[in-house]
């Protein structure tokens, strides 16, 4: 009796205990809410009579903190005072009762909104009575009152679908061809399917009914795994938290409310249709932006394809309460053979998701990029949209490209990476932390743009009637889905429900998605100051010079990129440079007392500015390359006349398309619907007008000028093929032999120009001398790229590199897709590892290797030599 009291006892105590902390820890969440967010500013707005604000006890403590130190120094008191006033002067109210630092702004772009000050359903509606609650708990109302949609569970459809019965029988029928090689050996090749093969399976303990059961509770289990669980409760309670949280680290969500309303137009004129949005990857806070995004202004929430790195505890159930459906970052778990039933699993669950109306949300990039510009796409989840709207499963589906871009980037940086060293992959406890880590920082703004819509019938017609022009292309024709029972071994998912023709199709529209989403990428404060110091400024200027280059940037950009900030270049640049902090940039008053802004000197700082200094390499990419291509064309020596060296236009276009191929792994440069040749063109009228490079003769330079005007109108202007009152004639035959002319005047502007592709271009000029290693011996891909990078860390230690930023495995992996495609190495897998060694010509001779170095040799821009060098 007496111990069952005890035990009584003692467990109510511990409920006690543990309630008491459950009950603390909800407060102090309740209060770090109230205490970092606009909460005490609304509640003193509705209430002015009532005194809410933990601030001004804060102010009553500061000021009789400053009471007792002046009492205390009029009186100088003896040395016991004293430290008695430095204990004083020491205090501050710490961590959540400090007094908030003011942090300097900038204002965002014309035309945009901040979504965490934008409440459409909260305040006074109309037909309400007076009090309306939405007025003191708006982002309750928000959450409570937007529009709710039913998101139905497609995993049961999947389960019970034909097509997956028939892959659970291809991969159990798989599984027992290994267990009858692994049993029987070379001489399984010589036997068919019988009665007497299976009395030999049942003797030595194979049963193809266990397999079979073995594959269909596999199917289960990677549904289950798979499946998301998105659902109305959840979306409106992490949106409440998102409000009150996000301003903590973020002084804005920005986007484009005209960029909503398209949006809800396309749902509205195509109900059926489902919303495929397609980002670029920059942090793991893109999965849930932009659910918070459409969830809060009425948009059906998309189903997000995520990686299964992040099916972590309590994170990986709230992502994928949030929509999230998980795929594995390896889809085959042994390299050259095809995971049949989960690729199975995996396009079917897509498939039955977009027929019940789904939208989808997925990174075509495949991850977040590592380097600030956009990576190439992966055309794996695009093939199943695609697929599915060829094979007639859905009628179409519109693609809207989402460009996303952050002032200070809320994950940290990528440096490790890139040095070659291994990613620490993701935790609870990592999450957390990182969690802390943001919720204690200042991150400025995100920026979010939704591109146009297009469709996917429309693509594919309009790549259809190119290839009729053409006449070489194929031309892709929407057919009904037939089901195959024999496995297929080149189809992208190991099954015939995906057709494997489609590949250039959809290879296509990936790209071209990614041009768009790169296009219409902003540009932040941040990537402004970055790029300007990384290629104009390496050494440092002045913040007065800065901010009149930066006003050159800006008026550069106008008309072609949507800048992300507004104000005065002084005030923008104070802004960032704050942002990005001590480490990355240093600003300091020079021995004339003005300030002085330069990058950081260390390897890991320059690497990280980078990262936001090539948001605006893409945008300067070809103007690079044609400059880069035109001084490597110039004579060797310049002459005493430096005006008079030219190159042909034939020549230098030519020549640049060559260049341009170098860069395929690395950037998109055009759209497929686009000729490469006719943009270099184009960029090379900007650089005639800039008087980067001049032509001959003034009655050439004026005719260069109109044309370089009346084609930018044209690009404005929609006119058919009939209307040639429009057209301006483009007199090739007479360009053909048109000399091109150094332009000493603007020689800093031309290096500034080069400057943005150099530390890509020595990297890839590394990769192709170091291919001499492979001279007679084959060696693992990780271990090659280690070699390059630690050549490349050498060199930049040395001084023979200048960029810092060159050290990146990114652009050493892309410089070896190239080389790949080039014949040059040839690359097999063996037990999982990637070997790579030299192709059989350039084996049997190194002057073929140096025929390789000498062409990416062409694309790096000899700064201390020739027509760029500067003369002191």
């Amino acid at each position: 009796m007496l111990s069952t009291v005890l035990n009584f006892a003692q467990r109510v105590a511990e409920i006690s205990l543990l309630g008491g902390i459950e009950i603390a820890s909800v407060a102090l969440i309740v209060y770090y809410v109230f205490a970092k967010t606009r909460a005490p500013i609304i509640i003193a707005n509705l209430f002015p009579n009532l005194n809410l604000s933990y601030r001004t006890s804060l102010g009553k403590i500061n000021t009789i903190r400053s009471d007792l130190l002046v009492t205390l120094r009029s009186t100088n008191r003896v040395r016991k005072n004293l430290i008695f006033i430095m204990a004083l002067d020491g205090f501050k109210a710490r961590g959540w009762f400090e007094e908030p630092k003011v942090q300097s702004s900038v204002a965002h772009g014309i035309g945009t909104q901040n979504m965490l000050e934008l409440t459409p359903h909260a305040g006074y509606k109309p037909f309400k009575g007076y009090f309306d609650w939405g007025v003191i708990f708006p982002y309750v109302a928000q959450v409570f009152r937007s529009e709710k949609f039913e998101y139905r569970q497609v995993t049961e459809i999947v389960h019970n679908d034909p097509a997956l019965k028939l892959a659970i029988k291809q991969a159990a029928e798989q599984d027992l061809r290994e267990q009858r090689y692994a049993q029987n050996g070379h001489r399984l090749l010589t036997r068919s399917v019988s009665g007497d093969q299976e009395e030999e399976d049942e003797s030595k303990g194979i049963s193809y009914q266990a397999i079979l059961r073995k594959q269909e509770q596999r199917a289960i289990t990677i549904l289950k795994e798979m499946g998301s669980t998105l659902n109305n409760g959840l979306l409106a309670f992490t949106s409440w938290i998102l409000y009150k949280l996000l301003p903590c680290f973020l002084s804005g969500v920005v986007t484009n409310t005209k960029q909503i309303e398209m949006l809800k137009t396309a749902s509205e004129r195509s109900p059926g249709t489902p919303l495929i949005f397609v980002p670029l990857h920059r942090s793991h806070l893109d999965y849930i932006m932009v659910t918070f995004i459409l969830t809060n202004n009425d948009i059906r929430s998309p189903l997000v394809a995520a990686g299964n790195n992040l099916q972590i505890p309590v994170f990986g159930g709230l992502l994928r309460g949030l929509g999230a459906f998980f795929i594995k970052r390896k889809i085959d778990p042994v390299e050259g053979k095809k995971d049949v039933l989960y690729r199975a699993a995996l396009h079917l669950y897509l498939t039955h998701a977009l027929k019940q109306g789904h939208n989808v949300e997925f990174f075509i990039e495949g991850g977040r990029t590592r380097t600030g510009k956009p990576c190439m796409p992966k055309g794996g989840i695009l093939s199943v949209i695609v697929n599915a709207f060829m094979d007639g499963s859905i009628p179409d589906a519109l693609l809207v490209p989402v460009s996303v871009n952050y002032e200070r980037l809320v994950d940290g940086n990528f440096v490790r990476e890139q040095k070659g060293e291994k990613k620490i992959p993701e935790s609870f406890t990592k999450a957390i932390s990182g969690i802390w880590k943001a919720l204690n920082s200042k991150y400025g703004r995100m920026r979010i743009d939704f591109n146009e819509p297009y469709s996917i019938r429309e693509l594919v017609n309009s790549f259809n009637q190119i290839a009729n022009e053409d006449g070489s292309a194929k031309i892709y024709k929407p057919v009904v889905k037939t089901l195959q029972h024999n496995q297929s071994t080149s189809s992208l998912y190991g099954t015939d429900v995906v057709c494997e023709e489609h590949r250039n199709l959809i290879e296509s529209i990936s790209r071209q998605v990614v041009f768009d989403c790169a296009a219409a990428t902003s540009v932040m404060s941040t990537n402004a100051l970055a790029f300007l110091l990384l290629t104009r400024y390496r050494q440092g200027a002045e913040e007065q010079l800065l901010a009149a280059a930066l006003d050159d940037l800006r008026n550069s950009l106008s008309g072609c990129k949507d800048i992300g900030f507004a104000g005065e270049s002084s005030h923008v640049l104070e802004y960032a440079c704050e942002l990005l902090g001590s480490g990355l940039v240093s600003r300091t008053r020079n021995e004339n007392g003005r300030m002085f802004i330069r990058a950081v000197d260390s390897v890991e700082s320059v690497i990280e500015l980078a990262y936001y200094s090539n948001a605006l390499a893409p945008h300067f990419a070809l103007n690079s390359i044609l400059m880069t291509t035109f001084h490597s064309l110039l004579p060797e020596t310049p002459g005493s006349s430096n005006t008079a060296a030219a190159v042909s236009r034939k020549k230098l276009i030519e020549a640049a398309l060559e260049n341009c191929q170098i860069y395929r792994y690395e950037f998109i440069l055009n759209k497929p619907t686009q000729v490469l040749e006719n943009l270099l063109d184009n960029h090379l009228n900007d650089l005639l007008f800039r008087d980067y490079i001049r032509l001959p003769k003034e009655d050439k330079e004026i005719n260069s000028l109109d044309s370089y005007r009346a084609r930018n109108l044209a690009q404005h202007i929609d006119v058919d093929d009939d209307d040639d009152y429009l057209c301006v004639e483009n007199n090739e035959n007479d360009d053909e032999g048109a000399k091109l002319l150094f332009c000493s005047e603007t020689l800093q502007q031309q290096r500034n120009i080069c400057e943005v592709l150099s530390p890509f271009a020595c990297t890839y000029l590394t990769v192709a001398q170091a291919l001499q290693i492979l001279h007679r011996n084959s060696m693992l891909e990780s271990e090659f790229i280690n070699f390059v990078i630690n050549d490349l860390s050498a060199k930049v230690k040395r001084g023979s590199c200048i960029y810092a930023e060159s050290i990146s495995t990114d652009s050493v992996r892309n410089c070896l897709k190239l080389l790949e495609k080039w014949s040059v190495i040839e690359v097999c897998n063996q037990q999982g590892m990637r070997l790579i060694s030299l192709n059989t010509l350039y084996e049997m001779s190194r002057d073929s290797l140096n025929t390789i170095v000498k062409k990416i040799d062409a694309i790096v821009p000899k700064l201390n030599a020739g027509y760029l060098q500067i003369n002191p």
